[in-house]
C-alpha cells in the first residue's frame, strides 16, 4: 500500500509516499509529480524514518518519582492505576494519571501565583492544529500570554524585518520561481545541507539556463563551487555589505525609480542616510585587511541584482545577530529599490528551518501575535526573558512542546539552572534528550508520520499529513485538551479536523478557505495561504499587505563590532572567531535522525573546521576544547579544511555531548531577541585529559 504525506524535517517540506506493508514502513520516496519534491528527497527524506521503531522511542507517560514524594499531599486522593519503575528518576504511569497530575500541579501554581506564573514554548515541530490550541489552552484556559516557538532563535528576524517594511513575515514567491529568474543570491544559507530539494533546483537552473548565483557568507559553502560569484565577507558584516549594494544601486542610478515612486515610501530620506554614511560606502573595506577584493565584488553583484530579474535567499546566517532584523530590511530594501518583489521569478526567499516554523508562527505561537497575525489581548514574554523569569522564580511552570531549549538555545549553563528552578515542567517528546532530563511529567506522542494535521513549509505551502503507519500514543493537541478538560475547561475537540476549523475561523485571512477536503484534493501539491476560493503562489502583486498598501525603507546604520573592529584597529586579531550550522544528514538537535541508523553512523560528533591557514597552530591538536567567557565545549576532533578563512572556525551543533550552545552568552538581535549563534570569539584550549 501506498500512502501520500509530507516530510517534517527542514523548511523545504517535500510531498512524501511511502510503502507500508503490515503496519511497517518498507520505504519512503517521492513521485514526479510532486510539486515540491519532484521526484526526488535528499538523504533525510529518504532515510530518516525508522526512528519510529527504535527501542528508545517514549511509548507512554512518566512522572519522576521525586516529583509524586514532593507533591504526595497534591495527589493523596488520587488512585493512579498503575506505576511501573521505568530507571531510577522516573515511573511510567497511564496518560489519564499523567494528564490529571500535569492539570492538577499546575492549577495549584497558578492558584497561588497567579496565570503569569505559567508559560509555553515549542510546538513548530509538530501540526499546525497542536501549535494552535498550544497557544489557545495557554492564553484561554489558563490566561497567560506567555506563548513562544523555536522562531525565537532563528527566523523571528525574517518576520520583524519583512513585516516592518513589506507588510509580511513570509517568503514571497514559490520554490519553483528559480526556474524564471535571471539571477540569485543566497547569503547566510549553506542551502545544500540546510534545504537541499531547493539547491537542486539551483543547480538544474545553473546548469541549463546559465543562471549566475552569487553566494555571500563567512566560508565557502558546497553551493560556491557552482556559483559565478563567491564572497568570503567578514564575521557581523551582514549589515554592512547589504548596505553597500544598495550604496551601489542608487550612486550608479540603477533604482527603479518607477518601482519606487509607484509603491514605496521613505526612499528620499533612506536615499540622503546611505549615500552620507561611510560604512555604506564600498571603499570602507580596503581598510579591512584581507577583505579588500570585496570592493569590486560587491560592484559587480549589486549591478547584476539590479538589472536583472533576481531572487534573494537567506538562512539564520542572516538572523542569528545583533543586527538580524535590520539586516533583514536591508534585503527588502534591496528588492524594493529594484521592483524585484511582486511578480514571477522575483522575490525574497527566508529559508525557514524546519517545516512547520512557519505554520506555528501563523497560528498564533508567538507572546505578540494571535493568530493572523492579530495583536493578542495581552503581550507575552519573549524566551530569553521567560528564562530570566525562571531563573528569578516568576514563571514557576513550564509546558514545552518539541523544542529541546536544553540542547538548541544559548547559555546553556542559565537554561539548565532556570529549568532546574522549575516547580513543573511538562514535556511532549518523541524521545528522551537534554529538556527531558529536567522534566517533571513526560508525554510520549505521535510524530508527524503517525497524525493527521496541518503543516506550512517555507513557501507558505500546506500540506495535511496522514498517518504512515498507526500508533497508539496520542496527538500534542489531544494532550493539551485532556489537561485542559482536567484543568476545568473542555475544548469541544474530539479529532484534528475539529482544531483545524477552530483554526480557519480563527485565521480566516490566511487558511479560510483551506478546507481539509481542498488539502486531501491538493496532497501531493498544497495549497499556498492565503488560501480562499484559490490559493496565491506570489505575493505583493500590485500592492503590498500593508495598511496603506505601500512598501517602507527604515535605513539603519552599521555599527563596526567584532571581527570587522578588531581588524580595523590592529590589522589583525588574536584568537578565533566560531561560526555554527548544519550537516546534511541531521536535523537539529539530532533526536530523530540520531534514532536513524545510517544517518546516525554517517555522522556521529560535531567535528571543527579550521582554515589550512592555521594549520602550524593546529598540528599535533587531534581534539581541541573551546572556550568563551560564557563556558566551554566537550572535546571536538579538528580537521583542516580549505572553506573557512584564517582566524575563523566552523562546527555543527547536531550532538548535545559537543556543548557547543555552552559557548554562547545572552547576545541578541536587538529588536526580536534572536540568539547571536552565528559569531563567538573563542579560545582554543587543550582538553583536560592532556593536563
Amino acid at each position: 500500500m501506498t500512502i501520500d504525506s509530507v516530510c517534517t524535517y527542514c523548511g523545504v517540506g517535500c510531498d512524501i509516499s511511502a510503502e507500508v506493508e503490515d503496519n511497517k514502513i518498507q520505504k519512503i520516496f517521492a513521485k514526479d509529480e510532486g510539486v515540491v519534491s519532484q521526484g526526488r528527497l535528499c538523504i533525510k527524506g529518504k532515510q530518516g524514518w525508522d526512528f519510529l521503531t527504535h527501542p528508545k522511542r517514549l511509548r507512554n507517560a512518566r512522572v519522576r518519582k521525586t516529583f509524586l514524594a514532593k507533591n504526595s499531599a497534591l495527589f493523596a486522593d488520587f488512585d493512579m492505576d498503575y506505576l511501573e519503575p521505568v530507571d531510577h528518576d522516573f515511573y511510567e504511569i497511564s496518560y489519564e494519571s499523567a494528564y490529571e497530575l500535569a492539570a492538577r500541579k499546575l492549577k495549584s501554581i497558578t492558584d497561588e501565583h497567579g496565570s503569569h506564573s505559567f508559560a509555553a514554548i515549542g510546538g513548530a515541530r509538530t501540526s499546525c492544529e497542536s501549535s494552535y490550541l498550544f497557544q489557545h489552552f495557554t492564553r484561554h484556559v489558563v490566561g497567560s500570554p506567555h506563548v513562544d516557538n523555536c522562531a525565537r532563535v532563528c527566523h523571528s528576524p525574517s518576520l520583524k524585518g519583512m513585516r516592518t517594511t513589506i507588510g509580511e513575515g513570509a517568503m514571497s514567491n514559490p520554490f519553483d520561481d528559480i526556474y524564471e529568474t535571471e539571477f540569485m543570491v543566497v547569503m547566510g544559507s549553506n542551502t545544500t545541507e540546510g534545504h537541499p530539494i531547493v539547491a537542486n533546483r539551483m543547480l538544474d537552473v545553473i546548469k541549463n539556463n546559465g543562471v549566475e548565483l552569487a553566494v555571500l557568507d563567512v566560508r565557502r559553502i558546497q553551493l560556491s563551487k557552482s556559483a559565478t560569484h563567491h564572497l568570503s565577507i567578514p564575521y557581523e558584516a551582514n549589515l554592512m555589505i547589504l548596505n553597500m549594494l544598495a550604496y551601489v544601486i542608487i550612486s550608479e542610478n540603477l533604482v527603479n525609480v518607477e518601482f519606487v515612486n509607484s509603491r514605496t515610501k521613505g526612499y528620499e530620506a533612506y536615499k540622503s542616510s546611505i549615500l552620507n554614511d561611510s560604512y555604506a560606502n564600498p571603499e570602507f573595506l580596503l581598510q579591512i585587511p584581507g577583505y579588500e577584493s570585496l570592493v569590486d565584488d560587491i560592484r559587480i553583484v549589486a549591478r547584476k541584482y539590479a538589472t536583472r530579474k533576481s531572487l534573494f535567499f537567506w538562512g539564520l546566517g542572516i538572523t542569528e545577530h545583533l543586527d538580524g532584523s535590520y539586516a533583514v530590511m536591508a534585503i527588502t530594501h534591496l528588492a524594493m529599490l529594484t521592483g524585484n518583489i511582486g511578480k514571477r521569478g522575483a522575490g525574497l526567499m527566508p529559508l525557514r528551518g524546519q517545516n512547520n516554523v512557519q505554520g506555528t508562527c501563523d497560528v498564533g505561537m508567538l507572546p505578540y501575535y494571535a493568530p493572523d497575525y492579530q495583536p493578542p489581548k495581552e503581550v507575552g514574554m519573549m524566551t530569553p526573558d521567560l528564562i530570566n523569569a525562571m531563573c528569578d522564580g516568576k514563571i514557576k511552570a513550564l509546558f514545552n512542546i518539541s523544542e529541546d531549549i536544553a540542547h538548541i538555545h544559548p547559555n546553556q549553563n542559565k537554561i539548565h539552572a532556570a529549568l532546574g528552578n522549575l516547580d513543573l515542567l511538562v514535556v511532549n517528546e518523541l524521545f528522551d534528550n537534554e529538556v527531558t532530563k529536567f522534566a517533571d511529567i513526560i508525554f510520549g506522542v505521535k510524530s508527524a508520520y503517525e497524525k493527521t494535521g496541518v503543516y506550512v513549509n517555507a513557501e507558505r505551502r500546506l500540506h495535511l499529513s496522514q498517518p504512515l503507519v498507526r500508533a497508539t500514543m496520542p496527538d500534542d493537541w489531544e494532550v493539551i485538551a485532556e489537561i485542559s478538560k482536567r484543568y476545568g475547561v473542555d475544548l469541544g475537540v474530539a479529532s484534528s479536523y475539529d482544531v483545524w476549523e477552530k483554526v480557519r475561523a480563527d485565521a480566516p485571512n490566511r487558511f479560510g478557505g483551506a478546507s481539509y477536503e481542498k488539502l486531501e484534493a491538493n496532497r501531493l501539491r498544497g495549497l499556498q495561504w492565503p488560501v480562499q476560493e484559490e490559493d496565491l503562489p506570489v505575493l505583493h502583486i500590485g500592492t503590498f499587505r500593508t495598511k496603506d498598501g505601500l512598501g517602507s525603507f527604515h535605513y539603519h546604520q552599521y555599527s563596526p563590532r567584532g571581527q570587522v573592529e578588531e581588524l580595523l584597529n590592529v590589522k589583525s586579531h588574536e584568537g578565533y572567531y566560531l561560526t555554527t550550522g548544519r550537516i546534511l544528514v541531521h536535523y537539529n538537535n539530532g533526536a530523530q535522525t540520531n534514532a536513524c541508523d545510517k544517518l546516525s553512523r554517517s555522522h556521529s560528533e560535531d567535528t571543527l573546521l579550521v582554515s589550512v591557514e592555521d594549520e602550524d597552530f593546529f598540528e599535533y591538536k587531534d581534539f581541541v576544547v573551546l572556550k568563551s567567557e560564557y563556558g566551554q565545549s566537550a572535546p571536538l576532533r579538528v580537521k583542516v579544511s580549505s572553506t573557512v578563512k584564517k582566524g575563523t572556525l566552523f562546527t555543527t551543533f547536531h550532538h548535545a555531548k559537543s556543548n557547543i550552545n555552552f559557548l554562547f552568552g545572552d547576545e541578541c538581535d536587538e529588536l526580536i531577541k534572536t540568539a547571536r549563534f552565528k559569531s563567538i570569539k573563542v579560545e582554543v584550549i587543550k582538553p583536560d585529559y592532556l593536563d
